[in-house]
């Protein structure tokens, strides 16, 4: 399984992007897909993440009520919405899909690049 992120930029506080992660390759499992990001100079930190269905989701307490992940029609494509964006949002937001829904990233198997996120005060 291939991915692909996409969608990164610099944006002012209070603004929103939406992240694209696009699955090619061996995507018929319905993997269940999660975002993570790193800031500079930390770990890496589990965002969200979404059943391989799509009908379940959760998120991580930071981002709750203004980050959201969905599927594409087409289940091989995830999106993060990322609205009242913050400065301290600012990372570098990776996609990953794995097995079961899961915010640790040992579950996930496949990653894509990361995508660069500025937030500016």
């Amino acid at each position: 399984v291939q991915l692909q992120a996409s969608g990164g930029g610099s944006v002012q506080a209070g603004g929103s992007l939406r992240l694209s992660c696009a699955a090619s390759g061996r995507t018929e499992s319905n993997y269940a897909m999660g975002w993570f990001r790193r800031a500079p100079g930390t770990e890496r930190e589990f965002v969200g993440a979404i059943s391989g269905s799509g009908r379940r989701s959760y998120y991580a307490d930071f981002v709750k009520g203004r980050f959201t992940i969905s599927r594409g029609n087409a289940k091989n494509t995830v999106y993060l919405q990322m609205n009242s964006l913050k400065p301290e949002d600012t990372a570098d937001y990776y996609c990953a899909a794995g097995l079961s829904l899961s915010s640790h990233e040992m579950t996930y198997g496949y990653w894509g690049q990361g995508t660069q996120v500025t937030v500016s005060s």
